[in-house]
């Protein structure tokens, strides 16, 4: 379909508004897609062997480099479309977090007054509601405070531009325990006599929230933890972190390559079906905290303990296991030489989220003294040079013979072990 679109497409207006340079959010959506069109476009043709100029077509290296060049500057263009794009998202969406947040407000008043036929209008739904106007219109100013940054999303996006699990689930926990604690602040705030008023001020007591109150300083403390432990492994070099054009929702489940990941799946999951147990039991007795169950307590802290276990366990450093001459079929055995193709064998050379050309291009071999940047090489539906297990560079005619260094420098700038191999003249 992309390519389809870069076919149809070319020379026509971004949008009506003729916006092409992605200075408005529409034209920055359209000018992301048409870069993406045109660079899958010229992929494919470049992998079919077509497009080539006649004067590198005759050489293997040359066509190579000739290719990897052209298909590093389109790659280029689509990351700065793509950062265009996201910083133009992240514009607009303050406008719907408030929007989501009033929405929320006029559901519970309508759950309010459904629940209150029959039963009647109380004091404690009153407190409930006015208790959420508040909090609605405090997102609303922080939304506005934080509109180029996302919204109310602002405080839940990471440093690499993605929602953070630990993040979101603390952040829930303290807008719901705010919450709680303004209905009993509304409560009190209508009681009549001494008794109710007693009654209310007794519904916080810690005895009575010791789950709720555990909980929420265990999610808040996992948070910090979590920031923390990322953050000096990224800086000692033991977990690869590359940034995402823009936060998704699917990031609070995944990893940043867009997997699945069991940690965050559950945490989230757990974290969810305790929240509404709560505010079931706030809805229940609006007269004090929500009485967490104990049990239900400790399910959250080994979710928690889970979580955070997973953020120690992902990730590693890459490295080199062998470097080996590249061999064409029908080709001699033969030490390595200057000019020759070497496979450089390993894992975790392409980290997480960087298997977009303009991350993979990014990639450096040191052999000896000279840095190599690593050729892309294209086939039908992406890369075949370089892969997350292996790639293959050429020794240039700088390189001395004699004993030298192998070393990859990933998208991440995070370098690999040295390996020494021997060339020859």
């Amino acid at each position: 379909m992309a390519v389809q679109e870069a076919r149809d497409g070319a020379g026509a207006a971004a949008h009506s508004g003729g916006c092409t340079c992605g200075d408005c959010p529409h034209g920055a959506r359209t000018g992301h897609r048409r870069a993406v069109a045109e660079f899958l476009l010229k992929r494919d043709e470049f992998a079919a062997g077509q497009g080539l100029p006649a004067a590198v077509a005759h050489s293997v290296s040359a066509s190579r480099q000739w290719v990897s060049e052209e298909l590093t500057q389109s790659a280029e263009l689509v990351a700065a479309r793509g950062r265009a794009e996201g910083d133009a998202w992240l514009a607009r969406l303050w406008g719907w977090t408030v929007c989501t947040v009033w929405a929320a407000v006029v559901l519970l008043l309508l759950a309010q007054a459904l629940t209150a036929i029959g039963a009647g209008w109380s004091a404690a739904r009153t407190a409930g509601l006015l208790a959420a106007v508040a909090v609605a219109g405090a997102l609303t100013a922080a939304s506005w405070f934080h509109r180029a940054r996302g919204g109310a999303l602002a405080p839940v996006i990471g440093e690499d531009n993605r929602l953070s699990t630990s993040r979101a689930v603390a952040a829930a926990w303290v807008l719901f325990v705010g919450y709680a604690v303004l209905v009993l602040a509304g409560r009190l705030a209508a009681a009549s006599d001494h008794a109710e008023r007693d009654a209310l001020l007794s519904g916080l007591d810690l005895d009575r929230g010791v789950g709720v109150v555990t909980v929420l300083a265990v999610v808040c403390g996992i948070a910090v933890l979590v920031r923390r432990v990322v953050g000096l492994r990224v800086l000692g070099q033991r977990l690869q972190k590359v940034p995402a054009h823009r936060p998704r929702a699917a990031d609070l489940l995944t990893d940043d390559a867009g997997r699945g990941a069991f940690a965050d799946i559950q945490y989230v999951v757990i974290s969810a079906v305790s929240l509404l147990f709560a505010a079931v039991r706030l809805a229940r007795r609006p007269d004090q905290l929500p009485d967490l169950p104990w049990g239900l307590a400790v399910v959250v802290l080994v979710s928690a303990l889970t979580y955070l276990a997973g953020k120690y366990a992902e990730g590693g450093r890459p490295v080199i296991l062998s470097v080996v001459r590249a061999r064409e079929a029908g080709d001699l055995d033969a030490p390595i030489r200057t000019g020759d193709d070497i496979e450089i064998r390993g894992a975790g050379f392409v980290p997480p989220g960087a298997q977009g050309a303009d991350r993979l291009s990014r990639m450096v071999v040191r052999i000896g003294a000279v840095n190599v940047h690593v050729p892309l090489v294209p086939v039908t539906g992406g890369f075949s040079n370089p892969t997350d297990t292996a790639l293959t560079v050429p020794v240039p005619a700088d390189v001395e013979p004699g004993r030298v260094e192998v070393q990859l420098v990933t998208a991440a700038g995070v370098e690999t072990n040295r390996y020494s191999i021997d060339v020859t003249d």
